[in-house]
């Protein structure tokens, strides 16, 4: 009986320290995921544009294909410019026929102001001419009673008086007339100004009638060929911004206070498995749309399903880690990645 006991006292060892490994094995694993936040719910994003035309016309030449890779300014499509260089040369015709019509009115203008001008002139020896026919009548009727002068000669100076104060009516009515007829060239001037802003208009559009990469990215999503029509705000294809990859991985709320922007991380790609990428933490999303019933949130807000519902389970915050060193032929957006942060590691030190 004591022999039985002994072997199974010595058969039942194995299994207390395999009982004890395990436990110090997952104590450690639960220790370490504390320390280094690690998740699979995790992808890959970059920042895309949908690449759309700013004026109609008909696509007469398409530069690129399908998930081609493109470089900042090379040329992804054109627009038949033909009626966009049209309404450019319609403008500048119309700006060379205004400026000569404005030089040809300016000449009559300055004809007008010439004869305003000599018009005042003989308002001004009007006036003087009735100034001195007033100033002889003051002086010679005095004269009459006393018998210096003549009533004839007084009667001629009345009569001369009269006569030029009405040479000077009508002389001040006449310059007024021809001060009305001086029409200038401001309305020409405006019209010329409509028209230069007519000819910018065309150029643009024509400018608009090429499209080229506003960085460099890679197309995605072309759906579309040589002639068809292109609508303005319509897209064409989508354009995803190659410069900058992200991934961006779905932690715990009980993870993210030892996380801040700038926190080291290292990626790797479900695709790749065997290649390892460094990054830091670009932002942590600060909102994420509950599932529960009964609170209604902006829209935009991204959602994430929670894989339990008989249970409360804690909500999962989008962190946004941006790449180093990607390889341009392995990220592709929407890829399934793994992520793990490394909060003690940070320089800031605000997470040690």
């Amino acid at each position: 009986m004591a022999t039985n006991a002994g072997k199974t006292k010595k058969q039942a060892w194995p299994a207390i320290m395999l009982v004890v490994v395990t436990l110090l094995l997952l104590i450690f694993v639960i220790r370490q995921l504390d320390r280094e936040p690690r998740t699979d719910d995790a992808y890959v994003y970059a920042d895309t544009i949908d690449v759309v035309p700013e004026v109609n016309g008909r696509i007469v030449e398409l530069a690129v294909r399908d998930n081609q890779a493109v470089k900042q300014g090379d040329l992804l499509f054109r627009i038949d410019p033909r009626p966009y260089q049209d309404a450019l040369a319609r403008g500048k015709a119309s700006l060379v026929a205004l400026d000569r019509q404005i030089e040809l009115t300016q000449r009559t203008v300055n004809a007008q102001q010439y004869n305003a001008q000599s018009v005042r002139a003989g308002v001004e020896r009007a006036r003087a001419a009735a100034t001195q026919a007033s100033d002889t009548l003051r002086r010679i009727e005095p004269l009459l009673s006393h018998g210096y002068v003549s009533a004839e000669e007084v009667d001629r100076a009345r009569a001369a008086q009269r006569a030029t104060q009405a040479e000077l009516s009508a002389a001040q009515l006449q310059a007024q007339q021809a001060a009305a007829a001086v029409s200038g060239v401001d309305a020409l001037v405006a019209q010329r100004a409509a028209v230069m802003a007519e000819i910018a208009i065309a150029d643009l559009n024509l400018e608009y009638a090429t499209v080229r990469a506003p960085f460099d990215g890679r197309v995605v999503s072309l759906k579309s060929s040589t002639g068809q029509f292109a609508s303005v705000l319509k897209p064409v294809f989508t354009l995803i911004d190659t410069r900058h990859w992200y991934v961006v991985a779905n932690f715990r709320e009980t993870e993210l206070k030892d996380i801040r922007t700038g926190t080291p991380a290292t990626v790797y790609l479900m695709s790749d498995t065997g290649q390892r990428f460094q990054g830091t933490v670009d932002s942590i999303s600060y909102g994420v749309a509950p599932d529960e019933g009964g609170l209604a949130l902006p829209g935009g807000l991204p959602r994430i399903q929670r894989t339990l519902n008989w249970v409360h389970v804690a909500q999962r915050f989008p962190v946004k880690i941006r790449v180093d060193k990607p390889n341009p032929e392995l990220f592709r957006v929407g890829t399934s990645a793994v992520a793990v942060l490394h909060p003690r590691r940070g320089d800031d030190g605000e997470a040690r």
